[in-house]
């Protein structure tokens, strides 16, 4: 007997439906807007990773050396990746680009809850437009998935922020703007809900910040709430800042025409501690605060595709994690039920294979999504008939021997036990699914 590795799953029957039903909703709510699929590989190079983020990456990768001698990485994240797609193409791809792709990714990391080794994202992304309309866009895709699978306004939010407002703000209150470490600031930010006050102050003071101007950094940004509070950051700011504030402003006002104003709510203390945003940026979370961690999170990256040796292009995504999306679904009453189901059962007695074969091919044939089983053990009646009871058989039609003698199926609702017979030449009808009410 194998146990299974630490941080990876499996997904049996009834939770994978469940899965696939989440996943389907996403990749709807993606399609609608126009986004189109793609599919990219499990392993890159590890340099990929390591010009990226720099050599302690590799502690957080399933790295190794391929047959050739390779170093090679199993994905742990997949901008990277569609940043090299778009270098490759280069030219020839239409502007926007709107992609999407769900797929697993792997990081070496502490499991917790909500977090694996191996865990499922989808990724949803536009390159080459730096209008506010993009932005918006992202964020009506993530709120229209969610939507879909019934969660509310009451259930989640989305907390938008700017880096360009945090790192300008910094600079401007600081003693030596050369002196301060901008990015070591925002991943402060970034950080604060996780340490404790003294540790959050003193992450700031290490990036350059006196210890007085710390606070009042955190005052600033801690007393936004709503659109008209950035009056105040804008002034205390200076021109960089009010550039990035007029920017954010533009974004919500595209999300409320977009769909996604109702759930974003501005929060300049939500940073996304990944050195590679550049704008804006938010998080999903759960509005009740029963799920303490970020559900998903995206934002602006307009330097990448330039870092990967492409032409300067600006991007946005979002990357609903599967793993925290279930636990906000989970919470709020909206997972899909996680039990079978199954349409019909055609139930063979006697040597009336070929018969109870026809059948379920035309019941099939019904519609796209019917599910149709049938015996392929040659088992009794009775066990075939548990077996209709295990997967949650809605109809079972009976084909035996005497049932064809009497031109007739017996058609049995498995909900109530009742059953009737049905002329073969009436069933299946044309259209419509039938079930025992039809012939009661």
């Amino acid at each position: 007997m194998y146990d299974g590795l630490k941080g990876f799953r499996d997904f049996y029957p009834g939770e994978q439906s469940a899965r696939r039903e989440v996943t389907d909703a996403i990749e709807d709510a993606a399609s609608r807007h126009g986004f189109r699929e793609i599919a990219t590989p499990a392993l890159e190079r590890t340099e990929m990773y390591v010009d990226k983020s720099g050599e302690e990456i590799v502690e957080e990768l399933y790295a190794f050396d391929d047959k050739g001698g390779r170093g090679v990485s199993m994905t742990p994240e997949l901008t990277p990746t569609v940043a090299r797609m778009v270098v490759e193409k280069g030219q020839e791809l239409s502007k926007p680009i709107k992609w999407m792709s769900t797929r697993p990714f792997w990081r070496y990391e502490q499991v917790q809850q909500g977090r694996f080794r191996e865990f499922y994202q989808t990724n949803i992304d536009v390159f080459g437009s730096s209008a506010p309309e993009a932005d918006a866009e992202v964020l009506a895709v993530a709120a229209d998935a969610l939507t879909s699978l019934g969660l509310t306004g009451d259930d989640f939010e989305f907390r938008v922020s700017h880096r360009d407002i945090l790192g300008g703000l910094v600079r401007a209150l600081a003693d030596d703007p050369d002196a301060v470490d901008a990015e070591a600031a925002i991943r402060a930010v970034d950080k604060r809900a996780k340490v404790d006050d003294a540790e959050y102050v003193g992450l700031l003071s290490d990036a350059g910040l006196a210890r007085d101007t710390a606070r009042e950094f955190d005052d600033l940004i801690a007393g936004v709430e709503t659109v008209d509070d950035l009056d105040a950051v804008a002034e205390a700011g200076g021109d960089e800042v009010e550039a990035a504030v007029e920017n954010l402003r533009n974004v919500l006002a595209a999300a409320d025409d977009f769909g996604a104003g109702e759930f974003c709510e501005v929060s300049l203390t939500t940073a996304r501690g990944l050195d590679y945003y550049t704008g804006v940026v938010f998080e999903c979370f759960d509005s009740t605060g029963e799920v303490s961690r970020s559900v998903f999170g995206g934002g602006r990256y307009d330097d990448l595709i330039e870092s990967f040796g492409g032409q300067p292009t600006p991007a946005v995504g979002v990357a609903p994690g599967h793993a925290t999306l279930k636990l906000l679904c989970q919470r709020a009453g909206v997972w899909p039920d996680e039990e079978l189901s199954t349409d019909y059962y055609v139930l063979s007695v006697g040597d009336t294979r070929s018969e109870a074969a026809a059948l379920a091919t035309d019941l099939r044939a019904l519609a796209d999504d019917v599910v149709v089983e049938q015996d392929v053990s040659g088992r009794s009646f009775g066990s075939q008939l548990g077996y209709a009871d295990s997967i949650n058989a809605e109809t079972v039609v009976v084909v035996g021997e005497r049932d064809l003698e009497n031109g007739e199926y017996t058609v049995k609702d498995m909900a109530s036990g009742d059953e009737t017979t049905v002329p073969v030449e009436e069933f299946p009808p044309e259209s419509g699914l039938p079930t025992y009410e039809d012939y009661e």
